[in-house]
This record gives C-alpha cells, sequence and structure tokens, in this order.
C-alpha cells in the first residue's frame, strides 16, 4: 500500500489502474492529489464555496466513471482539469437557464480596454470579476484564464462567437468601471 504522505510522488500509471478496479484506498489517494486545486478551479467559476464543493463531487464522480478512458497520451492533471471545468460549465449553463436570464448585446464595435490589474491584489480581483454578470464573468474567465478562443467559448456555451466577443467586452468594461471606483476615479 501506498503512503499517503506521498501524494504528490506516487506512480499515477499505478494509481489509475488501481482507480479502474476501484480500490478505494487508491480512490481517496488519487481524490487527495487533485482535489485542492481541483476545488479552487471550481470556485474560480462560481464564486460560492458550496457550489464549489458541490461540483467539485460532481466532477470527481464523473472522473472516476471515466477513468479507465485516461490514455496516457496527455498529463493526469490535465486530463483531471478538463473533466472539472466542463462540470463547471454545464453547471453554470443550467443556473443560466434555471434563472431565466436574457442579456441583451449590442454587437456594435468592439473596445480594447488595457486594464492595469498588477495593483491590485489577486483575492480582489477574482472578488470584481465574480461580481460580473453570469455570462460575461464566465467569458473572461475562460477567454483570460482557461485560454479558450472565442470559437471555443462560443461552442461550449451555446452562444455565437459575436456574442462571445462582446460578453468579453462588456467584461472588461464593468471590470474597468468597478476598477476605477476602488481607486477612487470615478
Amino acid at each position: 500500500m501506498e503512503d499517503l504522505s506521498d501524494i504528490e510522488n506516487i506512480n499515477e500509471e499505478l494509481l489509475v489502474k488501481k482507480c479502474i478496479a476501484f480500490d478505494r484506498h487508491y480512490q481517496e489517494i488519487f481524490y487527495r492529489k487533485f482535489a485542492d486545486k481541483m476545488y479552487n478551479i471550481c470556485l474560480s467559476y462560481t464564486g460560492n464555496h458550496d457550489e464549489a464543493a458541490d461540483i467539485l463531487q460532481d466532477g470527481f464522480m464523473k472522473i472516476f466513471r471515466k477513468i479507465k478512458q485516461f490514455n496516457f497520451e496527455g498529463s493526469l492533471e490535465g486530463w483531471v482539469r478538463k473533466i472539472i471545468v466542463n462540470t463547471a460549465l454545464e453547471t453554470i449553463r443550467k443556473k443560466i437557464k434555471e434563472q431565466e436570464k436574457v442579456i441583451k448585446i449590442n454587437e456594435s464595435k468592439e473596445n480594447n480596454y488595457d486594464l492595469n490589474l498588477s495593483d491590485l491584489e489577486g483575492q480582489k480581483i477574482i472578488e470584481l470579476v465574480n461580481l460580473l454578470p453570469v455570462k460575461a464573468q464566465l467569458v473572461l474567465k475562460l477567454y483570460a484564464i482557461e485560454g479558450f478562443s472565442h470559437k471555443e467559448i462560443a461552442h461550449n456555451l451555446n452562444i455565437s462567437e459575436g456574442t462571445s466577443k462582446s460578453q468579453l467586452n462588456r467584461a472588461r468594461m464593468l471590470l474597468k468601471q468597478a476598477l476605477l471606483k476602488l481607486n477612487g476615479s470615478i
């Protein structure tokens, strides 16, 4: 049996094989190895600890159901992260549908705002981003944090590329206004 104190250095091939065999001890090791990082990803999408914990739980259920599909062509952490991000996106899509929010967007010109975020603490920026409207917040996170293209965002959120661009624009504008207000310029 592997020692739980050395989770980071565990042989990932052994870990995956044991999880495929439904070995509870190794599933616990797997969970402990990735849970903290994945929880932070969930929290960055929701801004709410309870929702993040729910997404994390749902994500790990999917991971353990799909673990035999992992083929070691990429990193195990990258594969886990992809499932967690997709679970977060599914949850947010459901939340948007439940709230039946209709956001009308002017598809006018695309403004580029240079935000000087280096002066602010990371936590304050996260708080400001989490105050943005749900769709604008989600597009900003997918584009700026996850590195998705507008085409990928459009596909994942079932919106047009133009809507993705305008939501990003809207998020930047609202974030800039919040930063100006925070810095006392407004």
